[in-house]
């Protein structure tokens, strides 16, 4: 499984594929499929979100739960079917609040922030990981609360529907380590094959240690944001997801 990472703003790119093959980056697939997927988990219906940007999308469902560390945040995913890009998408959100029904958009800094109130206890706090290594136990966390809250029945049931589909897997901030323990659980637990699954994140903190990141090279879904806690380089891309995301799914524009 050949993979490429990618720094454009806080965002870090990584796709999953045989490392016998050299990896390239493209930005059209990462602006016009990816950052759309990674945006939608952000809107109250992600639907709308798919309909305007895909052909024959269909969202399956989007989990919901309490994040432990910050209680009054909510940590989110969802899952869908691109049947136009005959892909099942499993796509995670960062840390987010909902003000007058409104989702209001945290992004990376203001993840980093709340980290800093939490005297970084994220990311010293880890836990053993089924591929190897460990992880940020908050990482582990929210996405054991989103995958266990549906998201495993939902993704088992479009496999089932969908056998010969590739699954794409992202998210952003937050979400984007959950993306990547996301992707990295499914291939180790072997409900999809390493070569069917590509995964690309938005300005994903660090989310394990180096046995993790090694474990995850093995499997193909190298991690490779570098040694801070999140990326900063090419600020272009930043703005791009954290443009108004309501308007953006009523409108499908991304500028």
């Amino acid at each position: 499984m050949k993979t490429v990472t990618v720094l454009l703003g806080v965002c870090a790119i990584a796709f999953a594929a045989p490392p016998s093959i050299d990896a390239t980056y493209s930005d059209a697939v990462a602006r016009s499929k990816m950052l759309p997927l990674a945006s939608a988990a952000y809107a109250r219906n992600p639907q709308n979100c798919l309909t305007n940007r895909f052909t024959s999308a269909v969202l399956k469902r989007q989990v919901n739960v309490k994040c432990d560390a910050f209680k009054s945040d909510i940590c989110s995913g969802y899952s869908a079917v691109l049947n136009g890009d005959k892909a099942i998408v499993l796509s995670f959100r960062g840390i987010a609040k909902t003000q007058r029904g409104k989702s209001i958009f945290r992004g990376t800094d203001g993840f980093l922030q709340l980290v800093e109130e939490a005297n970084k206890s994220v990311f010293e706090s880890q836990t053993a990981w089924i591929a190897g290594g460990k992880v940020s136990k908050y990482f582990n966390d929210a996405f054991m609360a989103v995958w266990n809250g549906g998201m495993k029945d939902d993704f088992n049931t479009l496999r089932a529907q969908y056998p010969t589909y590739q699954v794409w897997v992202t998210g952003h901030s937050l979400g984007g380590s959950m993306a990547s323990l996301a992707a990295s659980y499914i291939v180790a637990t072997k409900l999809a094959p390493a070569a069917n699954v590509e995964l690309l994140t938005f300005g994903q903190p660090r989310t394990g240690n180096k046995e993790f990141s090694a474990a995850h090279d093995n499997q193909g879904l190298s991690d490779l944001n570098g040694q801070g806690e999140v990326p900063k380089r090419y600020p272009q891309l930043r703005d791009a997801v954290e443009q108004d995301l309501n308007e953006w799914c009523a409108t499908g524009v991304i500028h």
